[in-house]
């Protein structure tokens, strides 16, 4: 939800690759019920600390806590860009019909239109501009939420998201991208998918291409984005060389930006200082005009985005990197081919449409030092001996490097690998496989890359075990 003065963020090319991901999706409209809310924001984790929350508990029909937030009205902000800069067609307000407590723990957002086909809606952000990691440490930004529940024809127009923006950009209006923006929450049209950027530098093009910006999509697993609530977060993470901007969705990071992947000065411009929240539901812009445009009269006015919670969390200093939930024990098998897209955290991969056997993601964009975690992966108690990749490469001649499994930590002593140089192309696949040293055990798996150039050279599509 960038506030930009010139074109859509969204390149064509880039949306219409995404499409064709989502629009299987049943394309009926549902209902806007409103699922059961927690009835609090879940204790911090080990070594983290809450800096701020909000469970939204109050009276329905009453606004939200005025000390935690302000309302953002009209169509833009005092000298900004028109339309907030991305061509919405709402005008927001602060009234209660818009933005609103149910009574059962839940914020509503919801677009309204009126006789006359005009269009209001809500935009809160957070009055406190100051969230951002201590030095040496990370900090993560929380929220439980349903997007409108309304699918198909009826959601065109339809654009919720939970982003935060740099400090700097309250007051000024004309310094996006270069202070900073990060779009934890994402969604257009009614789609089963939730989209994850940051943006930064310059506008157009520039190190972050915007205005398109650093970002991943993912679709929302056991219940739609739509028809259920799912956790959306963001680490920004200080402990690790480089910084990192890790994105989830239900605990899973789908998307990672690192600060080697732009120069010094663009990622320190984003990165010195604290951020704003914003939660808001547009209606029309660039980004729902890329798949397919915005509200027309099928449009189905009234469906809310409902926030269970938003938390901040701060975790100081130590050195370590980890993740912010145990990890889990025993939930994935060795012996069935474990998708390498389905990582719990990673860093310096991408994911991206396959054309191997079966189809889905693998991840690519894979040189030295890069690396994969996979938790919870149940060896049994007869030893494992051997591990299988699969894997492709395009790399120049010259190009090669090793494919490793480490157990538990990924500075441990590989316990299997093999070399891997062009394959034929990125896409051209082939089951490798390595012996291994006995292994049985429940262990956290981390497939790391080793090689003696920086130039990527391998794809991984899946990989399993075996006795």
């Amino acid at each position: 939800m960038s506030e930009t003065s010139g074109t859509p963020r969204r390149p064509v090319r880039r949306v219409l690759i995404a499409v064709l991901s989502t629009l299987s999706l049943a394309a009926a409209a549902a209902t806007a019920a409103t699922l059961p809310a927690n009835a609090s924001a879940p204790a911090p984790p080990s070594g983290w600390s809450q800096v701020f929350v909000d469970d939204f508990t109050g009276s329905a029909g009453s606004g939200v806590n005025t000390t935690n937030w302000q309302y953002t009205t009209g169509t833009s902000y005092p000298g900004g860009p028109a339309n907030f800069g991305t061509g919405e067609v709402e005008t927001m307000t602060s009234s209660t019909s818009n933005v609103a407590l149910d009574g059962n723990g839940n914020l509503l957002i919801t677009p309204r239109r009126d006789a006359s086909g005009n269009w209001t809606s809500g935009r809160i952000e957070t009055r406190r501009t100051d969230f951002e990691p201590p030095a040496g440490g990370k900090l993560r930004m929380e929220a439980r939420l349903q997007m409108p529940n309304v699918t198909g024809a009826a959601a065109k127009g339809y654009w919720p998201a939970f982003w935060a923006l740099g400090a700097p950009y309250r007051g000024n209006y004309q310094n996006w991208p270069g202070v900073g923006e990060l779009d934890i929450m994402e969604n257009v049209q009614g789609l089963n998918t939730e989209w994850a950027t940051m943006h930064c530098g310059t506008n157009p093009g520039g190190p972050c291409n915007e205005t398109s910006g650093i970002g991943n999509n993912t679709p929302c697993t056991g219940t739609t984005c739509q028809a259920g609530f799912h956790t959306y977060a963001m680490e920004w993470d200080r402990s690790t060389s480089p910084e990192e901007v890790r994105f989830y969705l239900d605990g899973v990071n789908f998307h990672t930006v690192k600060a080697n992947q732009v120069d010094a000065t663009t990622w320190t411009n984003a990165t010195n200082h604290g951020y704003f929240i914003i939660l808001n539901v547009a209606m029309g812009g660039g980004f729902p005009g890329a798949f397919g445009g915005g509200p027309d009269s099928g449009t189905e006015p009234g469906h809310p985005l409902v926030v269970d919670y938003v938390q901040v969390l701060s975790a100081a200093g130590s050195g370590g990197g980890g993740g912010t939930t145990p990890p889990p024990t025993g939930n994935r098998d060795a012996y069935s081919a474990i998708q390498a897209e389905s990582y719990d955290s990673q860093s310096g991969v991408v994911t991206e449409t396959t054309t191997d056997s079966g189809g889905g993601q693998d991840i690519g964009t894979i040189a030295n030092g890069d690396y994969a975690v996979y938790k919870g992966v149940n060896f049994g108690s007869s030893a494992a001996t051997q591990f299988h990749g699969r894997v492709a490469s395009g790399a120049a001649g010259g190009v090669s490097g090793l494919v490793e499994v480490r157990l538990d930590s990924r500075t441990s002593t590989p316990v299997a690998s093999f070399a891997l140089a062009n394959t034929g192309g990125w896409q051209s696949w082939k089951t490798v496989p390595a012996n291994m040293s006995s292994v049985t055990g429940t262990h956290d798996v981390y497939l790391t890359f080793t090689s003696g150039q920086p130039a990527d050279f391998v794809n991984v599509n899946w990989f399993d075990f075996g006795h």
